[in-house]
């Protein structure tokens, strides 16, 4: 672990070892296929270490998904910066293939071979030197060679964020994993990220929470809200309290860390409407599939959460326990895009942000709670 930031446990394979970004113990309480895809693929994940190399290669076996109908996914980006500038960027070939099919809701994977990143023409000196991981693809890693021996750069003292949110946070449609919404946020913070968010997966459980907990932080932040209205899991009665228990199991590990609760951005189908989400695949063959929402709006009165109760009712329970925490936070996500946002960058699929909203979403994130008077402004952690 000594080069690798981000990943919360590594796992031996016959490969090599696969960073993962939830421990097995929280692994072993779900056997849901979509979380344990999303927790190994390496959103935030880099490797870091110092070198006077001008040559570095990266074995890797990816495992990237394919979908029956539709046209290839763009290959999983390494991004490479030196001296925390970037400098490079890159993909392996190869690798296995997660071949889903998005009408049955079969999985097959196809073996493949280990691929290589190679990034030359480095500065001949001595220099800090970071490889992100594609945050959308399960990456084992082989082997890494350099033409110059390499050390782990020593602790620069930089805040430790700690960030748990849904595919939005995970990075869904950015460009490459240094450009998904939370990485360019703590880029511009001046934070060490470790990335929590787990496409489909932000849904209250214990596990998370718990996970969470044990994980060294100095902030910390959850987004809450989208994956539980896309899924129907819970009604407004379990929701209050599933809040309340997940911040008090974050409470455990970090008693005064600032902790920062986030609603949902703006998801117009699912304001006023509940879940759950679901799929057209009509234009699945020309690589595009619109999402739209099921629930009626009438079933709110039985408790069905759409976007709008969630927000109501996570600014009702920071401010109620606000009063015996001052170290506690709320940002309405609509601040990070909202509805001017939505009618100049408007969601692709009606659900996911694309590259250039990423970029908007941190760098808004960044002002908001990283600048002066924000809750992670250096007075506050």
């Amino acid at each position: 672990m000594d080069l690798l930031r981000g990943a919360v446990e590594l796992e031996r394979t016959e490969h090599g070892v696969l960073p993962h970004r939830l421990p097995a113990r929280a692994r072993a309480q779900c056997d849901d296929g979509q979380l344990l895809m999303a927790e190994a693929q390496p959103s935030g994940v880099r490797l870091a270490f110092r070198t006077r190399a001008t040559a570095v290669e990266l074995d890797a076996l990816r495992t990237k998904n394919a979908y029956v109908g539709a046209p290839p996914r763009p290959d999983g980006v390494y991004d490479l910066f030196v001296d925390g500038q970037p400098a490079g960027r890159g993909s392996v070939t190869g690798g296995n293939v997660l071949l889903l099919d998005m009408i049955t809701g079969s999985a097959e994977t196809r073996p493949g071979p280990v691929g290589t990143v190679r990034f030359a023409g480095l500065p001949d000196r001595v220099k800090d030197v970071e490889i992100w991981l594609p945050h959308n693809e399960v990456t084992q890693l082989v082997a890494l060679r350099t033409d110059a021996p390499v050390e782990p750069v020593p602790d620069t003292g930089r805040r430790r964020w700690l960030h748990h949110g849904s595919s939005i946070s995970h990075g869904s449609d950015a460009a490459s994993p240094s450009t998904t919404w939370p990485a360019l946020a703590g880029s511009l913070g001046g934070v060490e990220l470790t990335n929590v968010g787990l496409s489909g997966s932000a849904l209250l459980d214990p596990f998370t929470a718990r996970a969470l907990r044990d994980i060294p932080a100095d902030l910390v932040s959850v987004k809450i809200g989208i994956n539980l209205v896309n899924t129907d899991l819970m009604r407004l009665r379990a929701f209050g309290p599933a809040v309340h228990g997940f911040l008090d199991t974050l409470r455990e590990g970090h008693p005064t860390a600032p902790l920062l609760v986030v609603s949902p951005i703006l998801c117009p189908i699912h304001e006023d409407t509940p879940g759950p989400s679901v799929t057209d695949f009509s234009d699945l063959a020309e690589g595009r599939i619109q999402v739209r929402a099921a629930g009626d709006p009438a079933e709110r009165a039985a408790g069905k959460l759409s976007l709008n109760v969630i927000r109501d009712e996570l600014a009702r329970i920071v401010r109620q326990r606000a009063a015996d925490d001052p170290h506690l936070y709320y940002l309405d996500g609509r601040d990070l895009y909202g509805a001017a946002d939505h009618a100049e960058l408007p969601l692709p699929d009606q659900l996911h942000p694309d590259a250039a909203t990423h970029r908007r979403i941190g760098e808004r994130f960044a002002a908001l709670v990283f600048g002066p008077g924000g809750p992670f402004a250096a007075e506050h952690g």
